[in-house]
This record gives C-alpha cells, sequence and structure tokens, in this order.
C-alpha cells in the first residue's frame, strides 16, 4: 500500500525545512507538487514550472555575474545552462526530499523513471516560494541549494557545441550541421537522438532529453573520438 503523501500544516512544515519558507497559501504549494498525470487532479504545476525557470535563472545568473566579475559571456552561460539543467534540478530535487512527495502517476514518481518530474516540481515549487513570500524568499531558497554547485563548477570545461564549432571550423573549414534522427518518448518525458556533421569526418551521435541535450551530447562524442577532449569526466 502506498504510503500518504503530507498535505496541509504537514506538508507546509516539512517543506519548511528545505526552503525556509512557512507557507500561508496551502493551495499554491500543493499545486506545485502536482504533475499533469496525476488521477483525479483539477489543477498542475505546469504554470508554475513556466514562472519558476524563469527566476531560478534570475537569481543563478545574478549569483554568477557577481562571483565571476573576470569571466566572459561565453564562459557565465556555460556556468548557467550547466546549474539550472534538469539534471541539476532533479539531482537538488531528490536532496530535498521532493521527489517522494510529488503527486504524480505512480510510474512517473518512481526514481529514475523520469528525471523531468522531479526537475520540474522543483522548478514550479520556486515559483510558489516566490509568489508567497516574494522575490527575497525565493531568492534565499535558489541561493541555498545552487550556490554550492556554482562553486564547484568554477573549472567547468566549455561548452561542447561552441568548441565543436571552433574546432570545425579550423579542422575543416566547416560549421557542424546537427540532424534529428528520433524522438521517443511520451511528450512531457521525451528523448531525442541527434547526430552531428563535419565535412571531412564521419558524424557522431548523442541522446538527450531535450534537443539541446542531446546536441551538447552528439558534439562531446565527436570531440572526444577526434581527440580534443580526453573525455575523463566529461558529460554533456
Amino acid at each position: 500500500m502506498a504510503l500518504k503523501r503530507p498535505t496541509g500544516e504537514a506538508l507546509a512544515r516539512l517543506l519548511a525545512e528545505s526552503t525556509g519558507h512557512v507557507f500561508r497559501d496551502f493551495a499554491l504549494m500543493q499545486r506545485a507538487l502536482t504533475h499533469s498525470s496525476a488521477r483525479g487532479a483539477s489543477f498542475d504545476n505546469e504554470r508554475l514550472e513556466f514562472l519558476g525557470d524563469r527566476v531560478l535563472g534570475l537569481v543563478v545568473t545574478d549569483m554568477l555575474f557577481r562571483a565571476y566579475p573576470e569571466a566572459t559571456q561565453g564562459e557565465l552561460a556555460v556556468r548557467l545552462s550547466f546549474l539550472v539543467s534538469g539534471s541539476a534540478c532533479a539531482e537538488i530535487a531528490d536532496e530535498i526530499g521532493l521527489t517522494g512527495i510529488i503527486h504524480a502517476e505512480a510510474g512517473l514518481r518512481s526514481r529514475g523513471k523520469s528525471r523531468n518530474v522531479p526537475a520540474d516540481a522543483l522548478e514550479a515549487l520556486i515559483a510558489a516560494v516566490y509568489l508567497d513570500g516574494g522575490m527575497a524568499a525565493a531568492d534565499a531558497f535558489v541561493r541555498r541549494y545552487w550556490e554550492p554547485r556554482a562553486r564547484a563548477v568554477a573549472t567547468l570545461q566549455r561548452d561542447p557545441k561552441t568548441e565543436l564549432q571552433e574546432w570545425a571550423h579550423q579542422a575543416a573549414s566547416s560549421t557542424p550541421a546537427y540532424q534529428i534522427d528520433g524522438r521517443v518518448g511520451p511528450d512531457h518525458d521525451p528523448l531525442f537522438s541527434i547526430s552531428v556533421r563535419v565535412a571531412g569526418y564521419e558524424p557522431a551521435s548523442g541522446t538527450g532529453r531535450s534537443k539541446r541535450e542531446a546536441e551538447q551530447a552528439a558534439a562531446l562524442a565527436m570531440l572526444i573520438r577526434e581527440g580534443v577532449r580526453d573525455g575523463s569526466g566529461d558529460e554533456a
């Protein structure tokens, strides 16, 4: 028998421990944790996820801008992309215990079934904190979990697509061309397969939960294969 998810004051107390914010609007809090696949739900967190994505991006961008005054725009963009990625959000959702209390179809809620579900719920929760407590509350919540990760990516390597483009110009006087080879899975959890071609070289392929992630994976695969990167510890 499935464990009953906390609601109301119990959920507010639980979330206060991880977010630092005590919710006044319980309905808003519950909406943030309700996925569109949840049976019997009359609402979902998709609109909140949209807003939370922007709030997260703003806070992390400001954080990086101030923390790395000498970094170029490109370097800041690489760090931002890594920190607000779906995989980073899913990891933080797991860390704060969010994954187990999301209202979603049971198969999707299980760890590893869909990493988009906890990632989207975390962004929706950020939006809920912002709407219920203001920007200061949302800012404090984001910085609590993203600042340590920002320090950890201080030496993050360059964006694979940018690096591949520069290498292709030098090695082949060519621009990489990306092609979608396939897309599987439901709309809420797609998996894209994309290949990249550079004139005079064999194509390389990669997969990802978004077109961007798949393109990054394909670019990285070609960089490693051609010896531009050694591949140790690399992730697209």
